[in-house]
C-alpha cells in the first residue's frame, strides 16, 4: 500500500511590528492560505532592541528592521515599511510618514498637518500615493522583497471610520470611497499593503 501524505508543515512567519492596525491586516491577508501560513507576532517584540527607522527609502527601512530582528528568532520575519508619498509636497511625508507629526503624534494629528500643508492645493496637485515594501528575512539571510503602490487623492476632510493612519483623507478614485471606507476585503485587493504582502506569500507558497 502507498505511504499515507505527510501533513504539510506550514510555513511560520513572525511580524516585526507592534502597530495593531498592520497586524489585523497582515493576519486577514495570510487567512486565505489557511494552515499553510502561521503568522505570529514576533514574541516579546517590544522588548527587543528597537530598529531605528533612519533610511532614506522604503527598501531600505524594511530590509534593515526584518534584517534586525531576525536574529535571535524563531523563524522567518516578515518586516515592512510604508507611508503616503505627495508629489505636490516633494514626496513627503514620505519614510517620515509614521513620524510626521512628531514621535508620540496620533493618527488624527498626523492628518491634521497633512491637510495644512495641502492647504490651497487642488486638483492635479492633490494626487498622493502610498508605497509598501516587505521584506522577509530568516537568521539573516535575505529571502525576498517585495513592493506595491496604490494611487489616490487626498481629500479635505476625513471620511470613513475604518482602516488607520492616513486612510481617512486617501481617496481611491475608481471606487469613490477613501480607505477608510473600503471594507477587510475591499482594501486587501487594493491597498500597498495588501499587494505587496499577498507577494510574498505567492513566493512563501510557491506561486510567485
Amino acid at each position: 500500500m502507498p505511504a499515507p501524505d505527510k501533513p504539510i508543515k506550514p510555513i511560520r512567519l513572525f511580524a516585526a511590528s507592534s502597530n495593531p492596525g498592520k497586524l489585523r491586516e497582515y493576519r486577514a491577508l495570510a487567512e486565505p492560505a489557511g494552515a499553510a501560513i502561521e503568522l505570529e507576532s514576533l514574541p516579546n517584540f517590544e522588548r527587543l532592541p528597537a530598529f531605528d527607522e533612519i533610511w532614506p527609502t522604503f527598501g531600505e527601512n524594511a530590509t534593515g528592521k526584518a534584517l534586525h530582528y531576525s536574529h535571535g528568532a524563531p523563524g522567518l520575519i516578515v518586516a515592512d515599511d510604508s507611508g503616503i508619498v505627495v508629489p505636490a509636497l516633494g514626496g513627503a511625508p514620505g519614510v517620515h510618514s509614521a513620524r510626521y507629526a512628531g514621535a508620540n503624534a496620533s493618527d488624527a494629528d498626523r492628518i491634521r498637518k497633512l491637510l495644512s500643508e495641502m492647504r490651497g492645493k487642488s486638483g492635479e496637485e492633490r494626487r498622493a500615493r502610498f508605497v509598501c515594501v516587505v521584506a522577509i528575512v530568516e537568521a539573516g539571510v535575505m529571502h525576498g522583497i517585495f513592493s506595491a503602490s496604490a494611487e489616490g487623492t487626498l481629500l479635505e476632510q476625513p471620511r470613513g471610520e475604518n482602516g488607520f493612519g492616513y486612510d481617512p483623507v486617501f481617496l481611491v478614485s475608481e471606487l469613490g470611497k477613501t480607505f477608510a471606507e473600503l471594507s477587510r476585503e475591499e482594501k486587501n485587493r487594493y491597498s500597498h499593503r495588501g499587494k505587496a504582502f499577498q507577494k510574498a506569500l505567492d513566493f512563501l507558497l510557491g506561486a510567485g
